[in-house]
């Protein structure tokens, strides 16, 4: 058996892996009924997570909202601080679009059989995230539609520039500048 151990307090050997697991079974976040009642707080404080809420980008009233989750939290976790709370949030809101997406191909693959079931057992619970996850429209200048032939080219279109043939100057409008210039 290859790997590393720890001493335990009682004195038995376990490994690292035993470890880390009893630190996940620790953590509150891995605890069902306490990470659905942060999410649905999460979801009342819509300015931390709706773009067009209209405290979104006032930085007082999010970090209002962050301090009441945080009250929520520190309970469970005495040394959880906003930074935690930040990083747990984008977890979840980085998560959520990847099983989403699974979930998406899945239907469009027109696999009937087959259904892709979400690994995050609170995947439904973060479907208010999914009008706000959706990537916004690209804004263009370009027409939608580039001419395919030079004839459609030629077509004057908004937006476009026509060249112009420009007169060269001749030699003796040339000498006239450089008189005006050099004297």
């Amino acid at each position: 058996m290859c790997g590393s151990y720890v001493q335990s307090v009682s004195g038995g050997r376990r490994s690292e892996n035993e470890e880390r697991n009893d630190e996940e079974k620790m953590d509150p976040f891995n605890d069902r009924e306490f990470l659905a009642k942060f999410i649905d707080m999460f979801r009342e404080l819509s300015c931390l997570w709706q773009v067009n809420h209209p405290f979104f980008n006032k930085l007082r009233k999010r970090k209002a909202a962050l301090e009441k989750l945080l009250q929520f939290v520190k309970p469970m976790i005495p040394t959880a601080d906003i930074t935690y709370l930040k990083a747990k949030i984008d977890g979840m809101r980085s998560t959520y679009p990847r099983e989403r997406k699974k979930v998406q191909n899945f239907q469009r693959s027109g696999a009937a059989d087959d259904v892709y079931v979400p690994r995050l057992w609170y995947y439904d619970r973060l479907h208010f995230l999914s009008d706000h996850s959706e990537p916004r429209p690209a804004l263009s200048t370009l027409p939608s539609r580039l001419p395919s032939t030079s004839a459609e080219a030629s077509d004057v279109q908004p937006g476009t520039s026509t060249q112009v043939d420009v007169e060269e100057p001749s030699l003796s409008q040339v000498e006239h500048c450089s008189t005006y210039f050099l004297s």
